[in-house]
């Protein structure tokens, strides 16, 4: 395979799982914000060794993604909450932005108090698993040619 093929070949996969990711965030509700779904990108690279592939998103891509096991309930995943709780104030923008105002006997209960309580909900019951950016990932690493897909798992356990 020659070098402006598999340069070919991996920009276009790494668009396609960046494309599908970003569908997924929207479709599954999870793009508030929007900085996820505009830290998504790639980087790649070629040397004489082989190439590099990176894909790039916020920190909190990975939890969004993979999930994160509460104390009360567990999901597959290598994230859990165990004695830390979420911090309440990164609540305080999405519920604005989500419209959530919850109403205690006609008064509207205080942001304060209501930042508190989803993080606790959170630390008690994770995140569940989105795979916004894992099943795309699956999905098209699938369809590249095999030789490609054995130099990539070659390199990718050197890396290891």
């Amino acid at each position: 395979m020659e070098l402006k093929e598999t340069r070919d070949l991996l920009n276009s996969f790494a668009k396609y799982v960046i494309q599908q990711s970003r569908s997924n965030l929207t479709k599954g509700k999870k793009n508030v914000s929007k900085k996820l779904y505009n830290s998504l990108d790639y980087d790649l690279q070629f040397n004489p060794n082989g190439f590099v592939l990176k894909f790039i998103m916020e920190e909190y891509g990975a939890y969004q993604d993979q999930g994160v096991s509460g104390t009360k309930k567990k999901y597959n995943t290598p994230f859990k909450y165990t004695n830390k709780r979420p911090p309440s104030k990164v609540f305080d923008k999405w519920t604005v932005r989500k419209g959530i105002a919850p109403r205690e006997s006609g008064k509207f209960t205080k942001r304060k108090s209501l930042n508190f309580i989803i993080a606790k909900s959170i630390f008690e019951q994770g995140i569940k698993p989105s795979l916004f950016f894992t099943k795309p990932f699956k999905a098209r690493f699938k369809t590249l040619p095999k030789e490609l897909v054995s130099t990539f798992v070659n390199d990718f356990e050197k890396q290891l």
